[in-house]
């Protein structure tokens, strides 16, 4: 009886991501059907746009879908032709000015930036991802997101910004600013990163040698020594100053 459990549970083990894949497809096409379907506010829309061409409400719907499919088509190629920087910047021109409303459309837009491709600088792929060691070396460890490399001086310490992102939806985390030689590059990129908090951990990740953590230690040294020796410079000239007038 025990073997047949076992086996029983193993088939369904087996077919569970198809089973998932399926039901999540489901009810994305639901949502979509709801929201966008014939009947909907969104589907009644695309219907009075075919309703010029045609007579059916039917087929008037799927003749204005294809007109919506056509006008984000011809966009795309407006955008890959080298418009893209002046269309965003349109974009954002007049959702920026409605209120409210543009609080939404900043977050979608920077939700957007994270799984966009382009090498885009000011996008968010352009953060680093880095392990983040509590405590410092051999302490407890988190992977999350660098979205600076710009120090903050905190008292006589360089404290660097870190987003740890929040598992299962990796678009939300908590920002916090640590020491900077608390933290470490890892390798394999955001779309590793998101990959391993999308699957709360099932996806591990890369981990970091030895020798990496010595040439990570020594180029964090390199990079903060001259902010240390501009610090002690003026922690020096203040004393003489206060001497000098003393």
């Amino acid at each position: 009886m025990g073997r047949i459990v076992r086996v029983f549970l193993s088939g369904a083990l087996a077919l569970l991501p198809i089973m998932v894949t399926v039901i999540v497809t489901a009810w994305v096409g639901s949502l979509v059907a709801a929201y966008a379907g014939p009947g909907s506010f969104l589907g009644n829309l695309i219907t009075s746009l075919g309703l010029n061409i045609y007579g059916s409400s039917n087929v008037a719907y799927f003749i204005g879908l294809g007109i919506i499919l056509g006008l984000i088509f011809v966009l795309g190629l407006l955008v890959e032709s080298g418009l893209r920087n002046w269309i965003s910047n349109s974009f954002d021109w007049f959702m920026m000015r409605i209120p409210l409303v543009s609080n939404v459309y900043d977050v979608s837009k920077r939700f957007v930036a994270i799984m966009d491709r382009n090498d885009d600088q000011d996008s968010l792929k352009g953060m680093s991802p880095v392990w983040c060691f509590f405590g410092g070396e051999g302490s407890a460890g988190v992977l999350a997101l660098m979205p600076s490399h710009e120090p903050v001086d905190i008292g006589d310490k360089n404290y660097v910004p870190i987003l740890v992102p929040s598992a299962p939806v990796p678009f939300g985390g908590a920002l916090i600013y640590v020491p900077q030689d608390w933290v470490k590059p890892a390798d394999g990129g955001v779309e590793r990163l998101l990959n391993v908090y999308v699957s709360m951990g099932v996806t591990p990740p890369k981990g970091i040698s030895s020798g990496s953590m010595q040439f990570a230690k020594e180029a964090a040294a390199k990079e903060s020594a001259p902010k240390n020796a501009a610090r002690k410079r003026a922690v020096r000239d203040k004393a003489s100053s206060a001497e000098t007038k003393a």
